[in-house]
């Protein structure tokens, strides 16, 4: 094992939606209770992180972490379109003191998937005035965290996922080998009794299509993203001088066979050079990475049935993490954060396994000269994962359901031991 020095974060993720349960003015709760969505297990009180948050990251501390990136969830601080919640605002600024006191970096996403119902009945991420209400949000939230110091914010989660799965349903429509998602949620189901889908729609949303984050994504709908962390970053330039602000994408390591590389190239062009005027408006670039995908000359070349694949039947691939970045470091010249990485695994061993191999591509890439400024596991806690349910163990902390007790496993004491104090 070889340390980290003491400025690089080495920490752990969640998302506000599938860890604090019962968030009940999001689109996501909505859509999970519809019969046409594809979600079988309801996310309920997921792992109650809203009440045990305090408890978690003090274990967080007691493992050696020193970094916690969490969302913020806007439909919590903006139920009503600008009517705005300050008592949930000062739960998230708890969170930061929390954090503070047990000498972790918060690393806070405005933005993590999940959005107020609101918006997406007035068109959700397709509609030209959400850039607006983004800013609107971010601008409330900023005002809130002037005092707070903090480094880094995460504008847009993934801002790519729409991308991904237009190009994965339009691989299903043509009958191809659709490829792998870095998500838990099911696109096969998705595709299934559409009418029926845009009936129930229109009777929960009052739109024919409910336009959420995680909806297949037109050339316009990336321009409205774009756009809305654009106005985000303004608006944290301004507020927050001492923050610096990014955008996170979800890409897999891409690699090519022997006369496979201009597929490869296509993906990348597909998944990554879009975004990559708005990532360098930015002051950091946040990767989300977990497995490979291998193209050659007819498309992706699916893992063969020997390959070792994690519970989301992608293949177990760690060190692509340092190989993508890599990769990413030729189109793209700032600092990186590895936001998110990780596996989804009930053998913990495997766990401390990828975990070793990923960061020794991570610092192998570091050694190159690329600025890489931290690796926050995804995730700290087992959640829900969409419309995976809770079947996905990604956690460095076991969730008992029923008790809701977080009994850290021994991948999270192997992870804060790469930490310098």
């Amino acid at each position: 094992m070889s340390e980290f020095d003491k400025d690089f974060m080495i920490g752990a993720a969640t998302a506000a939606y599938q860890t604090e349960g019962n968030n009940t003015k999001s689109d996501t709760w909505f859509l999970e209770h519809m019969k046409y969505q594809g979600y079988g297990e309801k996310s309920g009180d997921c792992a109650d992180h809203y009440h045990t948050y305090a408890e978690d990251i003090r274990k967080m501390h007691e493992a050696g972490l020193n970094a916690y990136r969490f969302s913020f969830e806007w439909a919590r601080i903006e139920p009503q379109e600008n009517k705005f919640d300050e008592a949930e605002m000062n739960h998230y600024l708890d969170m930061i003191h929390v954090c503070r006191k047990y000498e972790i970096e918060p690393v806070v996403t405005l933005l993590h998937f999940t959005c107020p119902k609101w918006l997406i009945e007035k068109g959700g991420w397709e509609a030209d005035t959400t850039p607006a209400d983004f800013e609107t949000y971010v601008r409330y939230v900023c005002a809130h965290l002037q005092k707070e110091n903090l480094k880094y914010m995460c504008t847009i989660n993934e801002a790519n996922l729409g991308t991904l799965i237009a190009g994965y349903i339009e691989k299903a429509k043509g009958a191809q080998k659709a490829g792998q998602l870095q998500i838990g949620m099911d696109l096969d189901a998705m595709l299934k009794e559409q009418q029926a889908k845009e009936a129930e729609c229109m009777q929960v949303f009052g739109v024919k299509e409910a336009n959420v984050f995680a909806s297949p994504r037109t050339k316009h709908g990336n321009e409205i993203i774009c756009k809305a962390h654009h106005l985000a970053v303004q608006a944290i330039h301004e507020l927050l001088p001492g923050t610096m602000a990014g955008m996170t994408l979800s890409i897999s390591d891409i690699q090519s066979v022997p006369g496979g590389e201009e597929n490869a190239k296509k993906e990348l062009e597909r998944i990554f050079m879009p975004f990559l005027p708005a990532i360098e408006e930015g002051d950091f670039f946040g990767i989300q990475s977990y497995t490979r995908n291998v193209f050659g000359p007819d498309g992706e070349i699916l893992p063969s049935a020997d390959t070792e694949v994690t519970q989301m039947k992608y293949e177990y691939y760690p060190q692509g993490i340092g190989q993508i970045i890599t990769t990413l470091s030729k189109y793209y010249h700032g600092p990186f954060l590895i936001t998110e990485n990780g596996i989804a695994t009930d053998n913990d061993a495997r766990r401390i396994a990828f975990i070793k191999d990923a960061l020794k591509s991570v610092q192998k890439c570091m050694k190159q000269g690329i600025d890489v400024r931290g690796y926050l596991y995804w995730s700290l806690i087992d959640n829900w994962e969409w419309q995976s349910g809770y079947s996905m163990q990604f956690g460095l902390m076991d969730l008992d359901r029923k008790n809701q007790i977080h009994t850290p496993r021994k991948s999270m004491g192997f992870l804060g031991s790469y930490t310098k104090r």
